[in-house]
């Protein structure tokens, strides 16, 4: 698998066939929008448990931050470059703009691919992903206010036959998701994103994600 022509036109073609599902118009929700980049790994993610990529790679690649510790909400999780759908602007909109802010990349409304589900978040956000291609991008530059590094997880990474995971809690009888990432792990909301950009965009499956739980640090 190569984040090339052949794999762009797969993803598109699957996303503009994907019957999407919004949540109910709820005026008490804060609208917010995250981008999900589809980018060669390049130099590779260094992550723990992750080998370093010597050279270029050409494998595809998902964009991911670590927040910034300094933040006041959600310090140093992993995050999906993305935040609050300003007035009049799209979730596409929305989605190019923070990829600007938070990690440098500028990229025009023609590397828009679609969107995913909805995600409402125990917070009371409604998440957008946008899916979008940045192909060979070689160079990204976090912003030092929201970001404290920037990652490029191999997709293949998400099709490991351990993710995902799901946890048990007795405040809700649904399973909390996480998606396993060397040897961390990524939990909902982020995950359940990540982990229905793999069933419909990579694998082709029709799987929902807004039924899964997430962890109860998430639930402020």
């Amino acid at each position: 698998m190569l984040c090339d022509a052949a794999f762009r036109h797969l993803v598109a073609g699957r996303l503009d066939a994907w019957p999407l599902q919004a949540p109910a118009d709820d005026a008490a929700l804060k609208r917010a929008a995250v981008a999900l980049v589809i980018a060669d790994e390049g130099p590779g993610a260094g992550l723990r448990g992750l080998p370093k990529q010597r050279g270029w790679s050409q494998r595809p690649a998902l964009i991911l931050t670590r927040r910034s510790k300094t933040l006041r909400n959600h310090a140093g999780q992993w995050a999906l470059p993305g935040g609050r759908i300003d007035a009049g602007e799209t979730p596409e909109q929305t989605a190019l703009r923070e990829l600007a802010e938070e990690v440098g990349l500028q990229l025009d409304p023609a590397a828009v691919l679609g969107r995913l589900d909805t995600f409402v978040t125990r917070s009371g956000y409604a998440i957008t992903p946008v899916v979008v291609w940045a192909g060979e991008t070689r160079t990204l530059a976090p912003n030092p206010d929201e970001v404290a590094s920037i990652h490029r997880i191999p997709v293949a990474e998400f099709l490991r036959a351990d993710a995902p995971i799901l946890e048990t809690i007795s405040q809700s009888p649904h399973p909390v998701l996480k998606m396993p990432v060397g040897d961390n792990w990524i939990a909902a909301p982020t995950a359940a994103m990540l982990y229905q950009f793999r069933e419909v965009c990579v694998l082709g499956r029709d799987t929902r994600v807004a039924h899964f739980e997430q962890p109860l640090f998430a639930w402020k």
